[in-house]
Protein backbone atom coordinates (compact mmCIF):
# COMPACT_ATOMS: atom_id res chain seq x y z
CA UNK A 1 0.00 0.00 0.00
CA UNK A 2 0.78 3.76 -0.93
CA UNK A 3 2.47 6.15 1.88
CA UNK A 4 2.35 9.51 2.37
CA UNK A 5 4.16 11.41 5.23
CA UNK A 6 3.66 15.32 5.60
CA UNK A 7 6.81 15.70 6.50
CA UNK A 8 8.74 13.12 4.10
CA UNK A 9 8.91 12.63 0.55
CA UNK A 10 10.64 9.39 1.03
CA UNK A 11 10.52 6.83 3.29
CA UNK A 12 11.79 3.88 4.89
CA UNK A 13 9.25 3.67 7.30
CA UNK A 14 11.36 2.15 9.87
CA UNK A 15 12.55 5.46 11.93
CA UNK A 16 13.09 9.00 10.83
CA UNK A 17 16.63 9.14 9.37
CA UNK A 18 19.16 10.84 7.83
CA UNK A 19 19.09 11.20 4.12
CA UNK A 20 14.99 11.15 4.09
CA UNK A 21 14.21 14.15 1.47
CA UNK A 22 12.66 16.85 3.26
CA UNK A 23 9.29 18.71 2.33
CA UNK A 24 10.41 22.07 1.42
CA UNK A 25 7.84 23.71 4.23
CA UNK A 26 9.37 21.78 6.77
CA UNK A 27 13.30 22.15 6.02
CA UNK A 28 13.81 24.73 8.59
CA UNK A 29 11.80 22.80 11.59
CA UNK A 30 13.86 19.75 10.55
CA UNK A 31 17.43 21.56 10.49
CA UNK A 32 16.30 22.39 13.93
CA UNK A 33 15.45 19.46 15.43
CA UNK A 34 18.48 17.75 14.44
CA UNK A 35 20.80 20.13 16.47
CA UNK A 36 18.55 19.66 20.01
CA UNK A 37 20.33 17.90 22.62
CA UNK A 38 19.05 14.21 22.90
CA UNK A 39 17.14 15.06 26.47
CA UNK A 40 15.08 18.03 25.17
CA UNK A 41 12.20 16.76 24.01
CA UNK A 42 11.34 14.40 26.71
CA UNK A 43 12.07 17.34 29.28
CA UNK A 44 9.53 19.92 27.00
CA UNK A 45 6.48 17.11 27.07
CA UNK A 46 6.82 16.95 30.96
CA UNK A 47 6.94 20.67 31.25
CA UNK A 48 3.43 20.41 28.97
CA UNK A 49 2.02 17.96 31.07
CA UNK A 50 2.89 19.53 33.81
CA UNK A 51 1.45 23.08 32.49
CA UNK A 52 -1.65 20.73 30.90
CA UNK A 53 -3.15 19.89 33.72
CA UNK A 54 -2.07 22.79 36.34
CA UNK A 55 -4.70 24.35 34.01
CA UNK A 56 -7.04 21.58 33.90
CA UNK A 57 -7.12 20.86 30.11
CA UNK A 58 -8.77 17.75 30.55
CA UNK A 59 -11.30 15.35 29.38
CA UNK A 60 -13.48 13.03 31.11
CA UNK A 61 -13.95 9.09 29.72
CA UNK A 62 -16.99 7.77 30.14
CA UNK A 63 -17.80 4.40 30.90
CA UNK A 64 -14.32 4.82 33.44
CA UNK A 65 -14.64 5.22 37.18
CA UNK A 66 -12.08 6.15 39.74
CA UNK A 67 -11.75 4.76 43.48
CA UNK A 68 -14.76 6.55 44.37
CA UNK A 69 -17.17 6.03 41.49
CA UNK A 70 -16.32 9.42 39.52
CA UNK A 71 -15.98 9.18 35.60
CA UNK A 72 -12.04 9.26 35.27
CA UNK A 73 -10.31 12.50 33.87
CA UNK A 74 -7.49 12.48 31.59
CA UNK A 75 -5.34 14.73 29.69
CA UNK A 76 -5.13 14.61 26.28
CA UNK A 77 -1.52 13.19 24.62
CA UNK A 78 0.04 16.53 23.29
CA UNK A 79 2.73 15.70 20.76
CA UNK A 80 5.65 18.43 20.41
CA UNK A 81 6.03 18.09 16.72
CA UNK A 82 3.87 20.60 14.76
CA UNK A 83 2.17 19.44 11.90
CA UNK A 84 3.17 21.72 9.13
CA UNK A 85 0.79 22.96 6.25
CA UNK A 86 2.04 24.83 3.10
CA UNK A 87 0.23 28.12 2.38
CA UNK A 88 -0.86 26.51 -0.76
CA UNK A 89 -2.47 23.44 0.43
CA UNK A 90 -4.05 25.79 3.20
CA UNK A 91 -5.70 28.24 0.84
CA UNK A 92 -7.06 24.96 -1.66
CA UNK A 93 -8.92 23.25 1.45
CA UNK A 94 -10.26 26.94 2.59
CA UNK A 95 -11.70 27.44 -0.34
CA UNK A 96 -13.07 23.80 -0.24
CA UNK A 97 -14.20 23.64 2.82
CA UNK A 98 -16.08 27.42 2.52
CA UNK A 99 -17.85 25.57 -0.51
CA UNK A 100 -18.92 22.17 1.79
CA UNK A 101 -20.50 24.13 4.36
CA UNK A 102 -22.02 26.81 2.24
CA UNK A 103 -23.62 23.88 0.59
CA UNK A 104 -24.53 21.91 4.02
CA UNK A 105 -26.25 25.51 5.25
CA UNK A 106 -28.68 25.57 1.66
CA UNK A 107 -29.09 22.06 2.19
CA UNK A 108 -30.48 22.63 6.04
CA UNK A 109 -32.70 25.42 4.90
CA UNK A 110 -34.31 23.43 1.90
CA UNK A 111 -34.58 20.56 4.47
CA UNK A 112 -36.57 22.71 6.63
CA UNK A 113 -38.82 24.31 4.01
CA UNK A 114 -39.45 23.46 0.08
CA UNK A 115 -37.38 19.99 0.51
CA UNK A 116 -36.76 20.91 -3.71
CA UNK A 117 -33.82 18.88 -3.33
CA UNK A 118 -35.83 15.74 -2.66
CA UNK A 119 -38.42 16.81 -5.24
CA UNK A 120 -35.23 17.41 -7.90
CA UNK A 121 -34.59 13.28 -7.12
CA UNK A 122 -31.57 13.87 -6.01
CA UNK A 123 -31.72 12.95 -2.33
CA UNK A 124 -34.17 9.95 -1.79
CA UNK A 125 -37.35 11.01 0.71
CA UNK A 126 -36.61 8.16 3.18
CA UNK A 127 -32.93 9.32 3.51
CA UNK A 128 -34.99 12.14 5.43
CA UNK A 129 -38.30 10.55 6.78
CA UNK A 130 -35.98 7.55 8.10
CA UNK A 131 -33.23 10.29 9.83
CA UNK A 132 -33.02 9.75 13.88
CA UNK A 133 -31.72 13.81 13.44
CA UNK A 134 -34.68 15.35 11.84
CA UNK A 135 -36.25 17.62 13.22
CA UNK A 136 -40.32 18.22 12.20
CA UNK A 137 -40.78 20.85 14.68
CA UNK A 138 -38.60 22.96 12.40
CA UNK A 139 -40.49 22.46 9.46
CA UNK A 140 -41.03 26.03 8.31
CA UNK A 141 -39.15 27.89 10.69
CA UNK A 142 -36.71 30.72 9.53
CA UNK A 143 -33.36 31.47 11.13
CA UNK A 144 -31.43 34.02 10.94
CA UNK A 145 -29.12 34.50 7.99
CA UNK A 146 -30.91 31.18 6.84
CA UNK A 147 -27.73 29.66 8.49
CA UNK A 148 -27.97 26.49 10.46
CA UNK A 149 -24.07 24.90 10.80
CA UNK A 150 -22.73 28.48 12.58
CA UNK A 151 -19.70 26.51 14.13
CA UNK A 152 -18.90 23.60 11.54
CA UNK A 153 -15.84 20.70 12.14
CA UNK A 154 -15.43 19.30 8.95
CA UNK A 155 -13.04 16.26 9.46
CA UNK A 156 -10.04 15.94 6.39
CA UNK A 157 -7.77 13.02 6.14
CA UNK A 158 -4.95 12.83 3.09
CA UNK A 159 -4.16 9.82 1.87
CA UNK A 160 -1.79 8.96 -1.27
CA UNK A 161 -3.69 8.50 -4.63
CA UNK A 162 -1.90 6.02 -7.39
CA UNK A 163 1.47 7.63 -7.99
CA UNK A 164 2.07 8.23 -3.93
CA UNK A 165 0.70 12.33 -3.91
CA UNK A 166 -0.83 13.29 -1.16
CA UNK A 167 -4.77 13.87 -1.71
CA UNK A 168 -7.04 15.55 0.88
CA UNK A 169 -10.78 14.23 1.43
CA UNK A 170 -13.47 14.91 3.56
CA UNK A 171 -13.91 11.98 5.85
CA UNK A 172 -16.72 13.71 8.01
CA UNK A 173 -19.12 16.44 8.29
CA UNK A 174 -19.76 17.58 12.39
CA UNK A 175 -22.53 20.06 12.53
CA UNK A 176 -23.68 19.72 15.97
CA UNK A 177 -21.99 20.60 18.44
CA UNK A 178 -18.22 19.96 17.23
CA UNK A 179 -15.72 20.32 19.98
CA UNK A 180 -12.06 20.13 20.39
CA UNK A 181 -11.21 24.08 19.76
CA UNK A 182 -9.92 24.51 22.34
CA UNK A 183 -7.07 22.36 22.39
CA UNK A 184 -6.25 23.75 18.79
CA UNK A 185 -5.95 26.75 20.75
CA UNK A 186 -4.01 25.90 23.57
CA UNK A 187 -1.69 23.90 21.81
CA UNK A 188 -0.66 26.94 19.91
CA UNK A 189 0.07 28.88 23.31
CA UNK A 190 1.96 25.50 24.24
CA UNK A 191 4.00 25.59 21.59
CA UNK A 192 4.77 29.07 21.70
CA UNK A 193 5.65 28.84 25.00
CA UNK A 194 8.19 26.00 24.39
CA UNK A 195 9.41 26.83 21.17
CA UNK A 196 9.47 30.73 20.78
CA UNK A 197 12.72 30.55 18.59
CA UNK A 198 10.82 28.42 15.92
CA UNK A 199 8.18 31.26 15.20
CA UNK A 200 10.14 33.57 14.87
CA UNK A 201 11.81 31.36 12.25
CA UNK A 202 8.41 30.61 10.44
CA UNK A 203 5.69 32.68 9.49
CA UNK A 204 3.23 31.08 11.12
CA UNK A 205 -0.44 32.14 10.58
CA UNK A 206 -2.57 33.17 13.86
CA UNK A 207 -5.17 31.35 15.27
CA UNK A 208 -5.51 33.15 18.64
CA UNK A 209 -8.35 35.66 17.27
CA UNK A 210 -10.44 32.34 16.83
CA UNK A 211 -12.56 33.48 20.01
CA UNK A 212 -13.33 36.83 18.56
CA UNK A 213 -14.68 35.46 15.42
CA UNK A 214 -16.94 33.24 17.17
CA UNK A 215 -18.49 35.56 19.26
CA UNK A 216 -18.89 38.05 15.83
CA UNK A 217 -20.29 34.77 14.59
CA UNK A 218 -22.80 34.17 17.03
CA UNK A 219 -23.69 38.45 17.53
CA UNK A 220 -24.45 38.23 13.88
CA UNK A 221 -27.12 35.07 14.03
CA UNK A 222 -28.85 37.45 16.98
CA UNK A 223 -32.44 38.53 16.36
CA UNK A 224 -32.29 41.25 18.53
CA UNK A 225 -31.34 45.33 17.19
CA UNK A 226 -29.24 46.16 20.23
CA UNK A 227 -25.10 46.71 18.99
CA UNK A 228 -24.25 43.89 21.87
CA UNK A 229 -26.42 41.17 21.84
CA UNK A 230 -26.57 38.91 25.09
CA UNK A 231 -24.74 35.84 24.03
CA UNK A 232 -24.39 32.60 26.71
CA UNK A 233 -22.96 29.04 26.69
CA UNK A 234 -25.09 26.37 27.35
CA UNK A 235 -23.35 23.62 29.34
CA UNK A 236 -24.73 19.65 29.89
CA UNK A 237 -22.60 20.47 33.40
CA UNK A 238 -18.91 19.52 34.82
CA UNK A 239 -19.51 16.26 34.12
CA UNK A 240 -19.73 16.20 30.63
CA UNK A 241 -16.17 15.61 28.59
CA UNK A 242 -15.92 18.46 26.88
CA UNK A 243 -16.86 20.81 29.94
CA UNK A 244 -13.27 22.14 29.92
CA UNK A 245 -14.03 23.79 26.69
CA UNK A 246 -17.57 24.94 26.80
CA UNK A 247 -16.02 27.62 29.92
CA UNK A 248 -12.33 28.07 28.25
CA UNK A 249 -14.92 29.59 25.34
CA UNK A 250 -17.07 31.37 27.47
CA UNK A 251 -14.23 33.08 29.14
CA UNK A 252 -12.59 33.86 26.46
CA UNK A 253 -15.58 35.04 24.97
CA UNK A 254 -16.39 37.18 27.73
CA UNK A 255 -19.63 35.93 27.76
CA UNK A 256 -21.78 33.79 30.73
CA UNK A 257 -21.55 29.72 31.09
CA UNK A 258 -24.66 28.59 32.22
CA UNK A 259 -26.54 25.51 32.81
CA UNK A 260 -30.09 24.61 31.88
CA UNK A 261 -31.33 25.96 35.25
CA UNK A 262 -29.80 29.23 34.96
CA UNK A 263 -32.48 29.77 31.94
CA UNK A 264 -36.04 30.41 31.84
CA UNK A 265 -38.98 31.43 29.56
CA UNK A 266 -41.24 34.25 30.66
CA UNK A 267 -43.43 36.00 27.59
CA UNK A 268 -42.21 33.92 24.70
CA UNK A 269 -38.84 34.88 25.73
CA UNK A 270 -35.77 33.34 27.42
CA UNK A 271 -33.97 34.87 30.55
CA UNK A 272 -30.66 34.27 32.61
CA UNK A 273 -31.02 34.41 36.06
CA UNK A 274 -28.74 36.76 37.45
CA UNK A 275 -28.14 38.11 41.17
CA UNK A 276 -29.63 41.83 39.72
CA UNK A 277 -32.74 39.58 38.55
CA UNK A 278 -33.44 37.83 34.78
CA UNK A 279 -31.52 39.01 32.08
CA UNK A 280 -32.98 38.64 28.42
CA UNK A 281 -30.47 35.90 26.28
CA UNK A 282 -30.52 36.70 22.40
CA UNK A 283 -28.02 34.01 21.27
CA UNK A 284 -27.34 30.40 22.93
CA UNK A 285 -23.79 28.53 22.01
CA UNK A 286 -25.28 25.09 22.94
CA UNK A 287 -23.07 22.21 23.73
CA UNK A 288 -26.38 20.04 24.63
CA UNK A 289 -27.64 18.05 22.19
CA UNK A 290 -31.20 18.20 20.21
CA UNK A 291 -32.85 15.55 22.77
CA UNK A 292 -32.03 17.79 26.15
CA UNK A 293 -32.68 21.32 25.33
CA UNK A 294 -35.98 21.14 26.19
CA UNK A 295 -38.16 18.82 28.32
CA UNK A 296 -41.45 19.97 26.97
CA UNK A 297 -40.68 18.84 23.68
CA UNK A 298 -37.59 16.11 23.31
CA UNK A 299 -36.49 14.34 25.80
CA UNK A 300 -39.24 14.60 28.88
CA UNK A 301 -36.76 13.83 31.80
CA UNK A 302 -34.39 15.76 30.67
CA UNK A 303 -32.99 18.59 33.50
CA UNK A 304 -30.34 19.60 31.05
CA UNK A 305 -32.27 22.10 28.95
CA UNK A 306 -34.94 24.93 29.50
CA UNK A 307 -38.57 24.13 29.36
CA UNK A 308 -40.67 26.23 26.55
CA UNK A 309 -37.19 27.11 24.74
CA UNK A 310 -38.39 25.77 21.70
CA UNK A 311 -41.49 27.73 21.43
CA UNK A 312 -39.77 31.09 22.02
CA UNK A 313 -37.36 29.61 19.25
CA UNK A 314 -39.66 29.31 16.61
CA UNK A 315 -41.27 32.63 17.81
CA UNK A 316 -37.46 34.52 16.57
CA UNK A 317 -37.08 35.12 19.94
CA UNK A 318 -33.74 33.88 20.44
CA UNK A 319 -30.92 31.71 18.45
CA UNK A 320 -29.73 28.90 19.26
CA UNK A 321 -26.11 28.08 17.87
CA UNK A 322 -26.05 25.32 16.37
CA UNK A 323 -29.74 25.03 14.97
CA UNK A 324 -32.40 22.91 16.43
CA UNK A 325 -32.46 19.22 14.10
CA UNK A 326 -28.61 20.75 11.97
CA UNK A 327 -27.93 17.18 12.58
CA UNK A 328 -30.17 15.76 9.60
CA UNK A 329 -26.91 17.22 7.94
CA UNK A 330 -24.02 15.33 9.25
CA UNK A 331 -25.80 11.60 9.49
CA UNK A 332 -22.88 9.14 7.83
CA UNK A 333 -26.06 8.24 5.55
CA UNK A 334 -26.22 11.58 4.21
CA UNK A 335 -22.46 12.30 3.54
CA UNK A 336 -22.29 10.31 0.56
CA UNK A 337 -24.40 13.26 -1.16
CA UNK A 338 -22.70 16.59 0.24
CA UNK A 339 -21.22 16.79 -3.77
CA UNK A 340 -24.15 16.05 -5.16
CA UNK A 341 -25.92 18.94 -2.63
CA UNK A 342 -23.20 21.43 -3.81
CA UNK A 343 -23.41 21.32 -7.42
CA UNK A 344 -27.63 21.18 -7.09
CA UNK A 345 -26.88 24.48 -4.91
CA UNK A 346 -23.99 26.08 -6.05
CA UNK A 347 -24.09 24.99 -9.95
CA UNK A 348 -20.56 23.70 -8.67
CA UNK A 349 -17.82 20.69 -9.11
CA UNK A 350 -16.81 19.97 -5.43
CA UNK A 351 -13.69 21.11 -4.25
CA UNK A 352 -12.66 18.61 -2.17
CA UNK A 353 -13.79 14.81 -2.42
CA UNK A 354 -15.37 12.70 -0.19
CA UNK A 355 -13.98 9.13 0.37
CA UNK A 356 -15.94 6.56 -1.58
CA UNK A 357 -18.85 5.13 0.43
CA UNK A 358 -21.20 2.12 -0.02
CA UNK A 359 -24.58 2.84 1.42
CA UNK A 360 -26.03 -0.64 3.02
CA UNK A 361 -29.00 0.25 2.59
CA UNK A 362 -28.35 -0.12 -1.18
CA UNK A 363 -28.60 -3.67 -1.40
CA UNK A 364 -25.55 -4.01 -3.93
CA UNK A 365 -23.44 -2.40 -1.70
CA UNK A 366 -24.56 -4.07 1.32
CA UNK A 367 -23.44 -7.27 -1.05
CA UNK A 368 -20.03 -6.06 -1.28
CA UNK A 369 -19.75 -4.56 2.51
CA UNK A 370 -20.57 -8.48 3.65
CA UNK A 371 -17.94 -9.96 1.14
CA UNK A 372 -15.37 -7.48 2.09
CA UNK A 373 -15.44 -6.75 5.55
CA UNK A 374 -11.59 -7.70 5.91
CA UNK A 375 -10.85 -4.65 4.00
CA UNK A 376 -13.33 -1.86 4.82
CA UNK A 377 -13.86 0.56 7.45
CA UNK A 378 -18.00 -0.33 8.48
CA UNK A 379 -19.26 2.50 10.10
CA UNK A 380 -22.50 3.18 12.53
CA UNK A 381 -24.68 6.24 10.71
CA UNK A 382 -25.33 7.64 14.09
CA UNK A 383 -21.79 7.11 15.39
CA UNK A 384 -19.28 9.00 16.56
CA UNK A 385 -16.06 9.38 19.04
CA UNK A 386 -14.57 6.23 17.02
CA UNK A 387 -17.35 4.26 18.84
CA UNK A 388 -19.55 2.14 16.26
CA UNK A 389 -17.19 1.45 13.88
CA UNK A 390 -15.36 -1.69 12.65
CA UNK A 391 -11.56 -0.89 11.07
CA UNK A 392 -11.24 -4.68 8.81
CA UNK A 393 -8.04 -5.07 8.46
CA UNK A 394 -7.35 -4.44 11.94
CA UNK A 395 -10.35 -6.50 13.58
CA UNK A 396 -10.47 -10.61 14.47
CA UNK A 397 -12.72 -12.64 12.35
CA UNK A 398 -15.08 -12.85 15.81
CA UNK A 399 -15.37 -8.90 15.51
CA UNK A 400 -16.04 -9.23 11.88
CA UNK A 401 -19.08 -11.22 12.79
CA UNK A 402 -20.14 -9.83 15.27
CA UNK A 403 -20.58 -6.82 13.01
CA UNK A 404 -22.23 -8.92 10.28
CA UNK A 405 -24.84 -9.77 12.06
CA UNK A 406 -25.54 -6.57 13.52
CA UNK A 407 -25.35 -5.38 9.82
CA UNK A 408 -27.46 -7.57 8.21
CA UNK A 409 -30.36 -6.78 11.03
CA UNK A 410 -30.10 -3.13 9.78
CA UNK A 411 -28.50 -2.26 7.02
CA UNK A 412 -29.35 1.23 6.65
CA UNK A 413 -27.90 1.83 9.79
CA UNK A 414 -24.69 1.44 8.35
CA UNK A 415 -21.72 2.08 5.41
CA UNK A 416 -18.91 1.31 4.22
CA UNK A 417 -15.54 2.66 3.45
CA UNK A 418 -12.32 1.67 1.89
CA UNK A 419 -9.68 1.66 4.34
CA UNK A 420 -7.52 4.96 3.47
CA UNK A 421 -3.63 4.48 4.22
CA UNK A 422 -3.95 8.57 6.22
CA UNK A 423 -0.69 10.53 5.93
CA UNK A 424 1.94 10.01 8.62
CA UNK A 425 3.69 12.69 10.83
CA UNK A 426 6.79 12.45 12.70
CA UNK A 427 5.43 12.22 16.62
CA UNK A 428 7.51 12.05 19.23
CA UNK A 429 6.68 9.12 21.05
CA UNK A 430 8.31 6.68 24.10
CA UNK A 431 10.93 5.13 20.93
CA UNK A 432 11.90 8.41 20.01
CA UNK A 433 10.74 9.95 16.50
CA UNK A 434 8.19 7.86 14.49
CA UNK A 435 5.43 8.25 12.03
CA UNK A 436 1.72 8.11 13.31
CA UNK A 437 -1.41 8.73 11.10
CA UNK A 438 -3.11 12.33 11.68
CA UNK A 439 -6.06 13.71 10.88
CA UNK A 440 -7.08 17.41 10.41
CA UNK A 441 -10.40 19.12 12.31
CA UNK A 442 -10.27 22.81 10.32
CA UNK A 443 -13.35 25.01 12.06
CA UNK A 444 -15.65 27.04 9.70
CA UNK A 445 -17.75 30.08 10.98
CA UNK A 446 -20.45 31.03 9.19
CA UNK A 447 -22.72 34.06 10.13
CA UNK A 448 -23.31 37.57 7.88
CA UNK A 449 -19.33 35.77 6.37
CA UNK A 450 -18.32 32.45 6.31
CA UNK A 451 -14.47 32.81 8.50
CA UNK A 452 -11.97 30.69 9.43
CA UNK A 453 -8.57 30.75 11.58
CA UNK A 454 -5.60 29.15 9.53
CA UNK A 455 -5.34 25.78 10.71
CA UNK A 456 -7.20 23.31 12.98
CA UNK A 457 -7.06 20.11 15.09
CA UNK A 458 -4.49 17.86 13.92
CA UNK A 459 -5.40 14.42 16.15
CA UNK A 460 -2.87 11.52 16.09
CA UNK A 461 -3.04 7.92 16.49
CA UNK A 462 -0.58 7.36 19.27
CA UNK A 463 -0.64 3.75 18.77
CA UNK A 464 1.91 1.97 16.01
CA UNK A 465 -0.38 1.06 12.61
CA UNK A 466 -3.46 2.70 14.45
CA UNK A 467 -5.95 4.74 12.09
CA UNK A 468 -8.25 5.94 14.73
CA UNK A 469 -7.42 9.67 16.10
CA UNK A 470 -10.60 9.74 18.67
CA UNK A 471 -9.09 11.41 22.38
CA UNK A 472 -11.51 8.87 23.65
CA UNK A 473 -10.02 6.07 21.74
CA UNK A 474 -6.36 7.02 23.16
CA UNK A 475 -5.65 9.72 20.45
CA UNK A 476 -3.29 12.69 21.04
CA UNK A 477 -3.32 16.38 19.39
CA UNK A 478 -0.59 18.50 17.97
CA UNK A 479 -0.65 22.10 17.23
CA UNK A 480 -1.29 22.50 13.30
CA UNK A 481 0.87 25.98 11.61
CA UNK A 482 -0.04 26.95 8.34
CA UNK A 483 2.70 28.82 6.77
CA UNK A 484 1.30 32.50 5.61
CA UNK A 485 3.85 32.35 2.74
CA UNK A 486 5.81 29.74 0.79
CA UNK A 487 9.00 31.68 0.70
CA UNK A 488 12.39 30.28 3.14
CA UNK A 489 11.90 30.85 6.55
CA UNK A 490 13.86 33.19 8.45
CA UNK A 491 16.96 31.02 9.05
CA UNK A 492 18.94 33.41 10.85
CA UNK A 493 16.01 33.59 13.72
CA UNK A 494 16.83 30.28 14.99
CA UNK A 495 19.68 30.17 18.26
CA UNK A 496 21.68 27.74 19.40
CA UNK A 497 19.63 25.58 21.48
CA UNK A 498 21.60 25.87 24.53
CA UNK A 499 20.55 29.39 24.28
CA UNK A 500 16.68 28.95 23.79
CA UNK A 501 14.36 30.33 26.83
CA UNK A 502 11.10 28.38 27.51
CA UNK A 503 9.40 31.07 29.30
CA UNK A 504 8.77 33.89 26.54
CA UNK A 505 6.79 34.33 23.81
CA UNK A 506 7.82 35.71 20.44
CA UNK A 507 6.53 39.63 20.32
CA UNK A 508 5.18 39.30 17.10
CA UNK A 509 2.98 36.69 17.73
CA UNK A 510 -0.60 37.28 18.69
CA UNK A 511 -1.00 36.87 22.13
CA UNK A 512 -3.73 34.40 23.39
CA UNK A 513 -5.88 35.25 26.77
CA UNK A 514 -5.00 33.12 30.08
CA UNK A 515 -7.49 30.61 30.51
Amino acid sequence: MQKFDEMYTRLPYQFYTKGAQIRDHYKIYDEWLARQPGDMMAKRREEAEMIFRRVGITFAVYGEKDEEGAGTERLIPFDLIPRIIAAQDWAFLERGLVQRVTALNRFLHDVYHEQEIVKAGVLPREQLEHNAQFRAEMMGVDVPNNIYSHISGIDIVRAPDAAGEGVYYVLEDNLRVPSGVSYMLEDRKMMMRLFPALFNAHRVAPIAHYPDLLLETLRDSSPATTAEPTVVVLTPGMHNSAYFEHAFLAQQMGVELVEGQDLLVKDNFVYMRTTRGPLRVDVIYRRVDDDFLDPTVFRSTSTLGCAGLLDVYRAGHVTICNAVGTGVADDKSIYPYVPKMIEFYLGEKPILNNVPTYMCRNKDDLAYTLAHMKELVVKEVHGAGGYGMLVGPAATSAEIEVFRKAVLANPSGYIAQPTLSLSSCPTFVESGIAPRHVDLRPYVLSGKTVQMVPGGLTRVALKEGSLVVNSSQGGGTKDTWVLETDETPRTAALPTPSGASTATQTQNQPQTRSS
